[in-house]
């Protein structure tokens, strides 16, 4: 078993003799986020369990996570149910849920899955990567003292959009559009090579829109995260270690919730997955 802080983290045990389709897993401290882990490895702990279950058929090519409750340290229980599966394309329903300590069972999180068999067929991009300076040429970006656990589990090189150097209410542009813009070179610290659920992970590896465009400290918290894989195995087993590319740019704030668009494309230009969010956020 590799002792990578991501393969930590997703470690699962099927526990079929208690529930249908259960597994076992525990919270790691080392993707320790504001409020319980990281929400990209949640996520990714929940597309795990797809991606372990006996019944899987194919890869994926969505998945719509929604987060109801903070994860507290300690186990927790993931149920991957295929509720219909065809002659290439298979639908899961997703739940994860942790017993509190009233002896509660909390629902932390809820979801969509589908995986299918692809097949060979004419392929192309609408979203062509960005010609940007390579992760080669940039610094790492170093997690400031006392930072958030998950954010030393990556390697990042920040090209467009950083966070605010002042919290003043002043956004970074002029421009909307440009104020909300985030472009930074990410892969695993310390590198791994990149599957579907380490994809999804970083699919999540954004910080609020709206701190970009206010310049403000508001809490947020992410609702909704929705992913589309663009690859297979054959552009994942390419990528290797390497860095992506990863893009995100908000869209609409309206009455406490933004959403947000992404892509991730690997060093040699292939588009590996889209996202949206749909995020939280508090005056």
């Amino acid at each position: 078993m590799s002792s990578h802080p991501f393969d930590t983290a997703l470690v699962l045990r099927p526990d079929f003799d208690a529930a249908p389709d259960q597994f076992l897993g525990q919270t790691s401290p080392a993707w320790w986020n504001m409020v319980g882990p990281f929400g990209g490895v949640t996520a990714a702990i929940a597309l795990n369990a797809v991606m372990t279950h006996p019944a899987r058929l194919g890869d994926p090519v969505a998945l719509t996570v929604n987060y109801s409750n903070g994860l507290s340290p300690g186990g927790f229980k993931v149920v991957a149910t295929p509720v219909r599966t065809n002659r290439s394309t298979q639908h899961w329903i997703l739940s994860l849920r942790q017993t509190d300590a009233n002896g509660v069972d909390i629902v932390a999180l809820t979801g969509t899955a589908i995986t299918a068999l692809r097949r060979d067929t004419w392929s192309a991009s609408d979203l062509p990567c960005p010609e940007l300076p390579r992760a080669e040429a940039l610094a790492r970006l170093a997690p400031p003292p006392g930072a958030l656990a998950w954010l030393s589990r990556y390697d990042m090189r920040s090209i467009t959009g950083p966070l605010p150097s002042h919290w003043d209410g002043g956004a970074a542009s002029a421009d909307p559009q440009q104020a909300s813009l985030t472009q930074l070179w990410i892969r695993d610290e310390p590198a791994r090579p990149l599957d579907f659920t380490s994809l999804v992970a970083m699919a999540d590896g954004f910080f609020p829109r709206v701190w970009l465009r206010r310049a403000l400290l508001v809490p947020a918290g992410t609702v909704s995260l929705t992913v589309y894989f663009h690859a297979g195995p054959e552009q994942l087993a390419e990528t290797g270690t390497g860095f992506l590319l990863a893009q995100a740019r908000g869209q609409g704030y309206c009455n406490g919730f933004f959403d947000h668009a992404g892509q991730l494309w690997n060093a040699a230009g292939s588009l590996l997955v889209t996202t949206h969010q749909l995020v939280y956020y508090k005056e």
